[in-house]
């Protein structure tokens, strides 16, 4: 014997050589990659909350999600884009703002957004993601502009095409800047009395002032 390892008398495939196994060629199945990108995103919402986006790297997100930081690349792209594609799941939520302001009389718009936005803040599963994107978004300029574009086209323009008055736009972002603001104050700053007030009373004297910004003349 010279150590040839010999095809099988009946004619089979021979085994693999060494005790290695062969490997298998092609991509990896829909399911497995929908699963790899799923827990990127997720540990990417997680990095960018408790970091910030400047401490937040792309290595960072990588070691979180047990993958490697090529994987992330491969999914997303550059951090920019990790970061929009993160904070555009977690922000999905409050897109639905605009259908609480179609959703019955004028008179009452300013309580239903109000209501629908601090709700939002509210529940601790879709608060957790929004402070990611705030903390991001005040402390680095590029995190802003991605948070800007965000806002803009897919929630801020929505609420204005529903407010049939001049300067629309204008009215639709002191609107936001009124609920962003108090949300803030209570649930990132925390500055009591605001912090530990009765939600019921805070939309009692918000919304008015939504209101107002949305339908006065």
């Amino acid at each position: 014997m010279n150590g040839t390892t010999r095809p099988p008398a009946d004619g089979g495939t021979p085994p693999a050589g060494n005790g290695t196994t062969a490997r298998r060629r092609g991509r990896p199945p829909r399911a497995e990659s929908a699963d790899t990108r799923d827990r990127i995103l997720a540990a990417a919402r997680e990095e960018f909350s408790e970091r910030g986006y400047e401490k937040t790297s792309v290595r960072g997100i990588a070691k979180a999600a047990g993958v490697d930081s090529a994987l992330v690349h491969h999914y997303f792209g550059t951090k920019d884009q990790i970061f929009e594609a993160a904070i555009e799941v977690a922000f999905a939520p409050a897109l639905n703002a605009p259908n609480a302001l179609a959703d019955g009389p004028l008179d009452g718009v300013g309580e239903r957004l109000t209501r629908f936005i601090f709700g939002v803040w509210d529940n601790p599963t879709t608060r957790t993601p929004l402070l990611a994107i705030v903390r991001s978004a005040v402390n680095n300029e590029t995190a802003a502009a991605v948070f800007r574009r965000l806002v803009a086209a897919q929630l801020l323009r929505r609420v204005a095409a529903q407010v049939d008055l001049p300067d629309a736009e204008l009215r639709a972002e002191l609107a936001a800047a009124q609920l962003v603001g108090a949300a803030m104050m209570r649930y990132v700053i925390k500055l009591e009395p605001l912090a530990s007030a009765d939600l019921e009373q805070i939309i009692a004297r918000v919304a008015p002032v939504v209101q107002g910004h949305l339908t006065n003349p």
